[in-house]
């Protein structure tokens, strides 16, 4: 033993001051989870490492006190150089897998290389400055001291690691940056100190330790602060590469100055250089990697957001582009199947978005699971949709009928089920996209649910709609509209009890224009509900000038679902018959059936509104629709309107009436409904409906529909000689009663319910309806 010298006085000041700061670090680690626990740990340990490796070397160097044996003191600096060299190691290790460093285990890769690279170069200037000839540090120079090597190069590594990590490090980055300060600062420390024992410089060998201290407090502290949050920002390819040039130059002017003073390149020198080399091979090979990967990245994305842009989000089908592509590469035996759904709108508004998604996802499910190979179906937009498919125009024709009775089938969502059609067009030759969209228009024009395949003579029909549309606005203002009323007969007398009151337009250059062609433009172009309005005054108005003269007829007036959808269209009724002085009872609204298939919650209650004002509700063209006898018994209906199309049933093998017009007379007087039989076009049909059962009938047979002057004339010669009681307001059903109210007398002798006749004294308080087609609101 030997009195404490500097040596030992710089010991101690290592034991008391930088075993806080190790002890700081694992208390930090044990704090944290993930990856911020896995670099606070590791931060931990080589400080550990490294304090535990001088305080054994000061240790061994105070017990043994062989200060003055070259080979001892050689070994003991040796010793210590390795030691430290692996806590500094550790330190880096902790560093550059600290949170904010580095993006993950690739970019550490990276990071790694990028300050070998940087450290190559400081390794070969600081050769080039300490070598022969030029040794700036005189006799300081450590040439008897090769385990200096081992810190000193983790001293270049730590600061090359330090210089990445200010340019390419998480924002913000002055945390990391201080980090790898500190680690430097502790590789510093490790070279002089066993440089310090090696060259048995007291001074050094405190400044040493002192320095030791001070990095590990720096990197203690620097953690805390590198513990908040980052910004993820940049990416791999926008690395600045100039660090690289600049590393180049450096050692090139270095070498340059080496070899005019009349140096050598030796085994450090050209160790230096292969590193250099080494690292920037190994870089520029990663830096290719990464722009392949990257490419492939953006050709799968640039392929996904490609497919995204062909594709419909909803339906997962192709939309327009996609089906425009399809065109572009289809051969040319392929044809185009358009497709628009009817009346999905109304869907929209009384079920509302999320009802009408769910049904267009339906709609798209059901064409995928009918396509063939090779066939692209598409979503137009909104509920227009398209199916390319490969085949000659018969084969397409087909297709189209079964992708008809496909999508007319019943939707079941929440609710209840809905009732769609579709109307379809096909085109095989030509502009598909244009020619299938004109003979899809042309089919909604002709009434929909139907198909039509494209002919040139339809772009002069929709050039015509679209006059219609335009002349239609001022048709109004114009007086180019005007009624006309077809008889309702009582049978078997045949005697005018009712009239529909039917819509005509005559343009002074188009000349007449069918209903069934201008009543569709009004119902797309949204005229429908000015038109409808004028209709229901007029006719009101005419009501009113019959009864006055006392003529005992009611007025039907055929409803469009679009009116029946207006909120205050039961106010509105009621406002016009206030207006006109006439009796609730003696207008009749008719609904078609095609009404019914959209939501029978929604149409009940519009339906009991407009009951609740006083006038009747007709079910126009019943056995031609969607009804089912559970919607027939909820509706708050009066009378039920047989379609035509069950009148001119042909007769049964038994040659008795038509089957189906018996059933719905007996199944409507069952339900205690008034029935009337409309198109009775010939005597045979008039007969088959009387057979039975039915008491008021309209059609041909019975006259057209005729100006109002003629209607009255023809009222005026049938009119009976004594009065007839005027009818009385049906009574408002209680709260509490079934939606419908009517009331019907059993036949002497009978169980059956039969409706009652106009000519009985109770008529007026039945419910009793009119007339022909109400399909098109007027259409007669």
């Amino acid at each position: 033993m030997h009195s404490p010298s500097g040596l030992e006085l710089a010991g101690l000041a290592c034991l008391l001051a930088a075993v806080p700061a190790v002890a700081y670090l694992g208390q930090s680690g044990r704090r944290h989870t993930g990856a911020a626990r896995r670099a606070h740990l590791l931060l931990a340990a080589g400080g550990a490492i490294a304090t535990a490796a001088a305080l054994a070397g000061l240790a061994s160097a105070l017990l043994t006190g062989h200060h003055h044996d070259p080979a001892h003191i050689r070994s003991l600096a040796t010793a210590v150089a390795v030691g430290m060299g692996v806590g500094t190691l550790v330190l880096l290790a902790g560093t550059v897998v600290l949170p904010g460093a580095t993006r993950g285990p690739a970019a550490a890769v990276r990071h790694v290389l990028d300050g070998l690279v940087i450290a190559a170069a400081i390794w070969f200037v600081g050769w080039v400055l300490i070598s022969r000839p030029t040794r700036i540090l005189g006799d300081l120079t450590p040439y008897p001291c090769l385990a200096v090597l081992v810190p000193a190069v983790f001293v270049v590594l730590a600061l090359g690691l330090t210089a990445v990590m200010a340019l390419h490090a998480h924002r913000p980055r002055r945390h990391t940056v201080r980090v790898a300060a500190g680690v430097s600062v502790v590789a510093i420390a490790a070279t002089a100190l066993s440089g310090g024992i090696c060259r048995e410089r007291d001074w050094l060998v405190l400044f040493s330790v002192l320095l030791l201290t001070a990095g590990l407090f720096h990197v203690a502290f620097a953690v805390r602060a590198a513990d908040r949050p980052v910004e993820l920002s940049g990416d791999v390819l926008e690395r600045g590469g100039a660090y690289a040039v600049v590393v180049m130059i450096a050692m090139l002017a270095a070498l340059g100055y080496h070899l005019i003073r009349g140096g050598t390149m030796d085994v450090l020198g050209y160790f230096g250089a292969a590193v250099v080399g080494l690292a920037l091979v190994a870089r520029q090979y990663l830096a290719l990697d990464d722009v392949r990967r990257y490419t492939v990245q953006l050709r799968q994305r640039e392929a996904h957001f490609c497919e995204l842009a062909h594709t419909d989000p909803l339906t997962g089908l192709a939309n327009r582009r996609g089906l425009q592509r399809a065109l572009r590469e289809s051969p040319e035996n392929a044809a185009l199947i358009g497709i628009d759904m009817d009346g999905f709108k109304i869907v929209n508004d009384m079920r509302g978005h999320d009802i009408g998604d769910a049904v267009l996802v339906e709609v798209g499910s059901r064409l995928r699971r009918n396509l063939l190979e090779g066939d692209v179906a598409a979503r137009l937009g909104g509920d227009e949709f398209a199916v390319l498919m490969h085949g000659d125009p018969e084969e397409a024709v087909l297709a189209a009928h079964r992708l008809l009775a496909v999508l007319g089938e019943p939707y079941e969502v929440d609710g209840g089920p809905i009732f769609l059609s579709a109307s379809v067009g096909v085109a095989d030759t030509g502009e598909l996209l244009h020619d299938a969209d004109l003979a899809l228009r042309y089919a909604k024009q002709r009434g929909k649910n139907r198909v039509e395949r494209y002919q040139a003579g339809y772009d002069e029909l929709l050039r015509r709609r679209g006059t219609l549309q335009g002349e239609l606005r001022h048709a109004i203002d114009r007086d180019q509209l005007r009624l006309v009323f077809q008889p309702v007969v009582a049978l078997p007398s045949m005697r005018p009890v009712g009239a529909e009151a039917l819509l005509r337009w005559t343009h002074p250059d188009l000349g007449p224009v069918r209903p069934d062609e201008f009543i569709p433009v009004a119902e797309e172009s949204g005229l429908i509900n000015r038109i409808g309005a004028w209709v229901l005054e007029q006719a009101c108005k005419q009501l009113s000038e019959w009864l006055a003269k006392g003529h005992d007829v009611w007025v039907s007036v055929n409803l469009s679902p679009k009116e029946l959808h207006n909120a205050d269209y039961a106010g509105q009724v009621a406002d016009v018959l206030a207006e006109y002085g006439v009796p609730p009872q003696r207008l009749v609204l008719e609904v078609t059936e095609h009404a019914v298939a959209t939501d029978m919650e929604e149409l009940v209650r519009r339906l009991a509104e407009l009951r609740g004002t006083g006038v009747r509700i007709a079910l126009d063209d019943f056995g031609a629709g969607y009804s089912s006898l559970t919607q027939l018994r909820t509706l708050p209906v009066d009378i039920l309107k047989i379609d035509h199309a069950l009148v001119a049933e042909p007769e049964s093998r038994t040659g008795t009436a038509a089957p189906l017009v018996d059933v719905v007379v007996r199944l409507g007087h069952r339900l205690g409904l008034e029935v009337l039989a409309e198109g009775i076009g010939s005597p045979a049909q008039r007969e088959v409906v009387e057979e039975a059962g039915c008491r008021l009938g309209q059609g041909s047979l019975f006259g057209w529909g005729v100006p109002a002057e003629h209607f009255e004339t023809r009222l005026r010669t049938l009119r009976p000689a004594g009065p007839r009681p005027q009818p009385t307001a049906r009574n408002a059903p209680p709260s509490d009663a079934p939606a419908r109210s009517q009331v019907v007398r059993l036949g002497p002798g009978m169980r059956q319910v039969r409706a009652l006749l106009p000519s009985d004294p109770d008529f007026a308080d039945q419910n009793v309806g009119s007339v022909d087609s109400g399909r098109e609101m007027g259409q007669g």
